[in-house]
């Protein structure tokens, strides 16, 4: 996992460990970690692509601000999965030529 463990100034208490699935495969996180958070520490870099240049679009401002991390979540479409809290059996998919639901 690709996850901090130790850090000099600030603790991480983990949740409880939940299954949730990401296009089709099972992955595994903690409650207390956002969709986004979650998929970066299962080794999860690209959360979707542009939509006119195609080009990946990863984790990146991890506050709801951007839009870089818009994904399908339990069918609904244009979730910013960096501030959503995890939660067990989420079905999470990425919203790569979906133009339609924009």
């Amino acid at each position: 996992m690709l996850r901090i463990e130790e850090h000099p100034i600030l603790t991480f208490e983990k949740g409880k460990l939940v299954t949730f699935t990401f296009d089709g495969k099972e992955l595994q996180g903690y409650e207390g970690d956002t969709i986004a958070s979650a998929l970066h520490a299962a080794g999860v870099k690209v959360m979707g692509h542009h939509h006119v240049s195609g080009r990946p679009r990863g984790f990146y401002c991890a506050i709801g601000n951007c839009g870089s991390c818009l994904m399908i979540v339990n069918g609904e479409p244009n979730i910013r999965v960096c501030v959503v809290p995890l939660e067990e059996g989420m079905v999470v998919e990425t919203q790569n030529n979906r133009g339609d639901l924009l």
